[in-house]
C-alpha cells in the first residue's frame, strides 16, 4: 500500500476515534449536568462531524462507485459497509444538530444530551454486519490489514450497543419522559468506548515518509 492511502486511512482512524471520545463526554450525566444542555449537544454534534470525515474518507478509500458484479465478495460488501456507515453518519449529522437547535430554542428541558436515533443506529447495525462478512474473506480486501476481526466485532458491538442507546431514549407519550435514561446514557457511552477501541486498533503503523 503506497504512502496516500496509508495517510487517509490514518485520518480515518483518528476521525473516529476523535469522534467517539466526543460522543463518550457527551454521554456522561455529569459532563451534562456541568455544562448544560447546548453545550452538551454541541459535543455530540462536534463528535458527528469528526465520524462522517472519517467515514467519507473510508468510502474513498473503497472506491468512489459501487464494485462491479464480478468483483470479489469481500470487496463488494466493504464498499457497502462504507457507503451505508457513511449514510448513518450523516443521519447523526442531522439528529444531532437538530438537537442542538432544539435545545438552544426550547424553553423545556430535553432529558440531558442527544442520544443515537433509530435511523442512524440501523444504518451502523447494516454497516457492521456487512463488514463482518468481508472481514470473513479478509485476504481479499483491499486493506486486510485494517479489517481485522477484532474492529469488526468491536464495531458490531458498538452499534448494537448504540441501538439500545435509541431504545431507551424512547420518550413516553404519557408521560414524556426517556423509557431508560440510565440505558440511553450508558449505551451511548459503551457504544462509543467500542468504536473508539476499533479506530485505535486499525490504526495503520507509520510509513517511512511519515
Amino acid at each position: 500500500m503506497n504512502v496516500a492511502p496509508v495517510v487517509r486511512l490514518r485520518r480515518e482512524a483518528w476521525g473516529f476515534a476523535a469522534g467517539s471520545l466526543l460522543f463518550m463526554l457527551g454521554a456522561l450525566p455529569f459532563y451534562q449536568q456541568a455544562v448544560g444542555d447546548i453545550s452538551a449537544n454541541a459535543t455530540f454534534f462536534a463528535g458527528s462531524l469528526f465520524f462522517t470525515t472519517a467515514g467519507f474518507i473510508q468510502l474513498s478509500l473503497s472506491g468512489k462507485r459501487p464494485p462491479s458484479r464480478s468483483a470479489n465478495r469481500p470487496d463488494t460488501f466493504d464498499w457497502w459497509a462504507a457507503a451505508v456507515q457513511f449514510a448513518g453518519t450523516l443521519l447523526f449529522n442531522v439528529s444531532t444538530v437538530s438537537a442542538l437547535i432544539v435545545s438552544v430554542n426550547a424553553a423545556s428541558h430535553l432529558h440531558g444530551g442527544w442520544r443515537p436515533d433509530a435511523y442512524g443506529s440501523v444504518a451502523f447495525l447494516v454497516s457492521s454486519a456487512l463488514a463482518v462478512v468481508a472481514t470473513t474473506e479478509r485476504d481479499s480486501l483491499w486493506d486486510p490489514q485494517a479489517r481485522t476481526w477484532r474492529c469488526t466485532w468491536l464495531n458490531m458491538t458498538g452499534s448494537v450497543l448504540f441501538g439500545v442507546s435509541a431504545v431507551g431514549a424512547y420518550v413516553l407519550p404519557t408521560t414524556d419522559d426517556l423509557l431508560s435514561l440510565f440505558w440511553a446514557n450508558a449505551g451511548t457511552f459503551a457504544g462509543a468506548a467500542c468504536f473508539f477501541t476499533a479506530a485505535v486498533l486499525s490504526r495503520p503503523g507509520r510509513s517511512p515518509a511519515g
